[in-house]
């Protein structure tokens, strides 16, 4: 059987429900797709959603912030709704009614946690930076003290999810009588050709591994 998170009153998809799926494999799919996720939190009765980069292993989600934030230092126990969505084109129809887009959508619930343990969080965020680009932590300078203690990192284990997408062209086919243009604008957002910091040393070379992510046209490594 499919490894799936449970379908529950918050997490099921009610409009266009053949859209959406429940599956493991699909939530991580869009999760693994994009950097960066929007994080939803009620903190002292008022609704904040803040952007930030994320990183999974297995059902558990990561994110990372300034230790100085009142959203992170108010979090932890509470429960988060975090989100993430890409679009991969618009959909153009005969009809203002029937434009649609293409995309990726991902909402999961669980309950924030703080990593407290330095050398817990030293590893997590060495897992961040290798997540996006692979072998690179060993070959910076090494954090300071200042720098960990001016990071916390926080975690959930996905307690209920839910993907939902749409693909493909424009759902007004019976209409295809009427002579206005219709179709898909594919959109793609990917890295671009690298730009070397200006007071960087003459003779340092773009690592291969980098050179092999933007080649991928990824954002991050598969």
């Amino acid at each position: 059987m499919t490894e799936q998170f449970p379908v529950t009153d918050r997490s099921r998809v009610r409009r266009m429900h053949d859209r959406a799926s429940h599956a493991w494999a699909d939530v991580h799919a869009v999760l693994d797709a994009a950097p960066m996720c929007h994080v939803g939190y009620v903190i002292d009765g008022a609704p904040y959603v803040t952007p930030t980069l994320h990183w999974r292993q297995g059902n558990r989600v990561f994110w990372h912030g300034s230790s100085a934030s009142r959203f992170l230092r108010q979090a932890e126990g509470q429960a988060v709704c975090l989100t993430v969505s890409l679009m991969d084109g618009y959909v153009l129809a005969r009809s203002a009614y029937n434009h649609s887009v293409n995309y990726r959508s991902a909402m999961v619930f669980g309950r924030a946690n703080k990593i407290t343990d330095a050398q817990d969080s030293a590893a997590a965020l060495r897992e961040m930076v290798d997540s996006l680009f692979p072998g690179r932590w060993e070959t910076l300078r090494p954090m300071t003290a200042q720098e960990a203690k001016a990071t916390t990192v926080m975690w959930m284990d996905i307690a209920e999810a839910s993907v939902k997408d749409r693909v493909g062209p424009p759902g007004d086919a019976d209409e295809a009588d009427v002579p206005v243009w219709a179709g898909v604008l594919p959109m793609r957002t990917t890295l671009g050709t690298p730009e070397p910091a200006p007071e960087m040393a003459a003779g340092v070379p773009l690592p291969a591994e980098l050179a092999e992510l933007v080649a991928s046209g990824l954002l991050r490594p598969a």
